[in-house]
């Protein structure tokens, strides 16, 4: 191997390692990262079950793998989107040091819960959603981007009404507001009935495609309600708001679930 065939090799794989790792950073704190390691789990299941000689089983998934190739452009359009974006502007080569911060979840979570509280005792409507796992970019850049700390005179500013940010979602992740006026998907269930409006609707909706905690505060009544996994808990005061978020947020992420469940409000 020449010299120059061993020089060809080393930039070529350099290209593709380089643009490999512009895609995790495109991908990352988005749905698709979820959608990626099922599509992994389903392609290590597929010699795993020719291995057992579980052949239905075998068969059935070398079928799905088929309506992959089809259905992978479908579920990651805005991903792909997004990407050919990056490249015209330039800034799919440019973008994206990795950033680890350490975050005040009790802080954070404290500050919301009297930002809620003010909101509701002058019953001024406001939508928050918290981040957990999977990551909310795609939603975030349809609002105006904030980077600040969370506070709760900053919470309250944002939902003034007739400001240009009130209307719409505030995305928080960590200990930090990354955007405020972001447009969140409608929930299609019957359960938040017909006394419930928008804000609401997008506060279950987004927690029904992600698993993101969204926290609503409703103008007509001042009641504080808190969606999560599709579910909507309601008539919270500070306290059950705090202590609830605590739960969720600090502790283990699945155990206050059934003990909120039984006493939810609807």
């Amino acid at each position: 191997m020449s010299w120059s065939s061993w020089l060809l090799s080393v930039v070529d794989i350099s290209i593709v390692a380089y643009g490999l790792y512009r895609f995790f950073l495109l991908i990352r704190g988005t749905r698709a990262v979820q959608l990626i390691k099922g599509i992994i789990i389903l392609l290590v299941a597929v010699p795993v079950s020719n291995w057992l000689h579980l052949y239905t089983t075998h068969f059935l998934l070398q079928q799905i793998q088929v309506m992959l190739v089809v259905a992978l452009p479908i579920v990651f359009q805005p991903e792909l989107r997004r990407a050919l974006e990056h490249i015209g502007q330039g800034r799919f080569f440019s973008e994206g040091i990795l950033v680890h911060e350490e975050t005040d979840m009790a802080k954070a979570i404290d500050e919301l819960a009297r930002a809620c509280d003010h909101l509701s005792r002058s019953r001024t409507g406001a939508l928050f959603v918290i981040e957990r796992t999977t990551g909310l970019n795609e939603y975030a850049a349809t609002g105006t981007p904030i980077g600040a700390i969370v506070s709760a005179p900053l919470l309250e500013n944002i939902f003034v009404p007739n400001t240009p940010l009130h209307d719409g979602a505030c995305i928080i992740r960590g200990d930090r507001v990354i955007a405020a006026a972001a447009f969140l998907p409608l929930t299609d269930s019957a359960q938040p009935g017909s006394e419930l409006g928008s804000r609401h609707r997008a506060a279950i909706g987004i927690s029904e495609q992600s698993d993101a905690i969204s926290v609503a505060v409703s103008e007509e009544t001042g009641w504080i309600s808190v969606a999560v996994e599709g579910q909507l808990y309601r008539r919270l005061d500070d306290r059950a708001l705090r202590d609830m978020l605590s739960r969720l947020l600090i502790t283990k992420p699945h155990a206050p679930l059934k003990i909120w469940r039984r006493g939810v409000n609807s």
